[in-house]
């Protein structure tokens, strides 16, 4: 832990890279908390969400989506690529989500709220929202109402469903105290005083919500009202120009997968046949967006459920690595991502002809992300709209365009969508391990496949369905449930 002295020390010395903040963690309830401020705690926290949001999650929501593959040579993630997560596997992430973003943010809000610091409070509560329902769509259930008691070891566990509804309060209480000009502490998501896109953000994630709970309770209205203010971000939230390439400032997925800071690193991830073929059998050009070629210089996809330890042939040159740079951006919410919930809720509670402009515009604005052009093709010959099948469309095309930004929203959608589907061929029918027969002609173009080696508490044909409850929580935790099975949705998917 960072002490209060050296927080100051960076805050003086106005250093700029986002990671400079990483390792912040203020104890709300230390007595020196009240002399450190919401403009030094802030920056902070955002980096040890991003450290999280944008590695941790983005690898295994990337595996268990099927956009990724295990590369030749290593086996640090094979669990991931069979569908399968440990209690200890997720526990550093639980912790530096609770512990250093939750609590911190804890602080914020009360100070903020004390001196009516309006923008500053909504900053805080958008983040705080954030995490927990990213924590809810990994977990299915978490400590909530009693999570910040610092003197509660054993805090209790809370519904899925308790947990949403009390983050959408606490939204709707920061928008209501919140004006575009309210002032926002020093932060790097957005890099601006005033709360204008941070209540643009608000509504997004707001949006995102809604959406989710949708199958199973009825929020209709409140999604109508939303709907109808418009007001949602124009361009992708995320931590841009912040990196720098250097040991502890670059982009944190870019740090774990290539950087050489400490000499040579590890080649773990490829692509995954599903995602390749898919956007190969369609001519997609985002293809060359998300993926580099392989040693050949063609694009070619691994296959889940092994590392290919037995093949001479099929190596880590053979396979195609993500396109990833030091500074590329930690994504929390894309203009596609609110596109497609737009397309979606017009599908179901509006016209098609609204319905059929938001799908487009859902495809075009991932193509922009990608600094593309050319999405016509897609939404018009490749992937046209269809209401009777709405989901389908909007399920595979999501998938596509999440696989290059936002991985573990990709896995969330597909666990709520039910889209792509899983049909009956299995790794095992793309790839013989025994003999090192590669059939990829054998794959079916957007759908999922049961991973070679699976989960067998899981079985086969099914997504993991959540993260089993993480040992840094469960371990001292007297009030801790007994954990769910992998083939148990969360609430909002059942």
């Amino acid at each position: 832990m960072k002490n209060i002295i050296f927080l100051l020390a960076i805050f003086i010395l106005g250093l700029t890279s986002c990671d400079n903040y990483l390792d912040i963690n203020v104890d709300p309830n230390s007595p020196s908390s009240e002399n450190v401020t919401s403009d030094m705690i802030f920056p902070g926290v955002e980096m040890n969400l991003a450290s999280s949001y944008g590695d941790f999650l983005r690898i295994t929501g990337g595996y268990y989506s099927q956009h990724y593959a295990h590369s030749f040579g290593t086996s640090n993630y094979v669990d991931y690529s069979q569908f399968k997560m440990s209690a200890t596997r997720s526990s550093g992430t639980y912790t530096q989500l609770t512990t250093r973003v939750l609590n911190n943010l804890e602080t914020v809000r009360q100070q903020s709220e004390e001196s009516e610091e309006w923008g500053t409070y909504l900053a805080a509560t958008t983040l705080r929202v954030f995490t927990y329902q990213t924590l809810v769509d990994a977990y299915g259930e978490v400590p909530y109402t009693e999570s910040l008691d610092l003197e509660n070891i054993s805090p209790a566990y809370d519904e899925g469903e308790t947990v949403y509804n009390g983050i959408l309060a606490e939204l709707d209480f920061a928008l209501s105290k919140a004006s575009t000009s309210s002032v926002v502490c020093t932060n790097f998501l957005f890099a601006t005083s005033t709360a204008d896109e941070w209540i643009k953000f608000a509504n997004a994630l707001k949006l995102r919500i809604l959406m989710r709970i949708s199958n199973v309770s009825n929020v209709q209205s409140e999604l109508a009202a939303l709907v109808a203010e418009d007001n949602f971000p124009t361009s992708d939230v995320s931590f841009d120009d912040c990196w720098a390439d250097e040991t502890g400032k670059a982009n944190p997925f870019y740090q774990e997968e290539y950087a050489t800071y400490f000499g040579s690193t590890q080649i773990n991830i490829v692509a995954n046949i599903a995602y390749m073929q898919t956007m190969l059998e369609s001519n997609d050009p985002r293809v060359a967006a998300f993926f580099e070629t392989n040693g050949s210089g063609e694009y070619k996809g691994g296959v889940s459920g092994t590392n290919f330890s037995t093949s001479s042939t099929y190596q880590s040159s053979y396979f195609c690595r993500p396109v990833f740079e030091y500074d590329m951006p930690v994504y929390l919410i894309t203009v596609s991502e609110v596109e497609f919930f737009l397309s979606e809720y017009h599908a179901r509670y509006g016209t098609a002809t609204d319905a059929e402009a938001h799908y487009k515009a859902a495809i075009e604005a991932s193509f922009s992300s990608a600094g593309l052009t050319g999405a016509e093709d897609i939404y018009t010959s490749q992937y046209p709209w269809n209401t009777a099948n709405y989901k389908k469309v909007i399920g595979l095309q999501k998938w596509i365009a999440l696989g290059g930004t936002n991985n573990f929203e990709a896995w969330c959608e597909m666990r709520r969508l039910k889209y792509p589907e899983f049909s009956d061929v299995t790794g095992d029918d793309i790839y013989d391990e025994v003999s090192a027969v590669f059939s990829p002609e054998l794959y079916e173009i957007g759908t999922l496949y049961t991973p070679i080696k699976y989960n067998t508490e899981l079985g086969t044909g099914k997504l993991l369905q959540r993260f089993k409850y993480a040992e840094s929580s469960t371990s001292r935790n007297s009030n801790a449930p007994a954990n769910k099975g992998d083939a148990v949705p969360v609430f909002w998917a059942e």
